[in-house]
């Protein structure tokens, strides 16, 4: 149980976004079948599967950052010398923390602002967007720990001994 629950904090948002994601193939696979072979629709199953899918996109994105999954420009990176690699990461990951906290706080004052319902179930909205702000304090929050380990290895023991190589040379 302990190491479930270990996998489960690493992880906490592939687990619950395949809960919705599951959540919403079962419910789409349920509407299909009811379509075609029993002539009805569920009128609140495209509302819950929608607001499923945004959970799961929005966590999906929060975990593909966390584990450093997302589309980079790696070839540009690796032209550069070590120590400039160091200091692009830092800054990017600098830019990444203003970016991350001004979309969750954005996002933040939408969802807490809004007043919308959805059509048939009456539900709020917030529910829904609410998944907007976690995504991105959750970026929030990774940038900040990208940020520190980047100036860690900026002014690392190991690579002050590389850049004094590289002066001698």
């Amino acid at each position: 149980m302990s190491n479930f629950l270990k996998r489960f904090g690493k992880d906490f948002e592939l687990y619950i976004g395949s809960i919705f994601l599951s959540a919403t193939t079962i419910i789409v696979i349920m509407n299909v079948f009811t379509r075609y072979f029993l002539r009805f629709t569920f009128h609140w199953s495209e509302e819950i599967a929608v607001s499923a899918f945004v959970w799961t996109i929005f966590l999906g994105f929060a975990s593909a950052y966390k584990n450093r999954d997302l589309i980079g420009v790696e070839l540009l990176m690796k032209l550069l010398p070590r120590k400039a690699r160091y200091v692009m990461d830092f800054v990017t990951s600098l830019i990444i923390v203003v970016l991350s906290s001004a979309m969750f706080y954005f996002s933040f004052k939408y969802v807490a602002g809004s007043t919308k319902i959805t059509a048939a179930l009456e539900i709020s909205y917030k529910y829904i967007n609410a998944s907007l702000v976690i995504a991105f304090a959750l970026a929030a929050v990774y940038s900040i720990i990208f940020s520190v380990q980047s100036f860690k290895k900026l002014f690392s023991k190991e690579n002050a001994e590389i850049n004094g190589g590289d002066n001698q040379c």
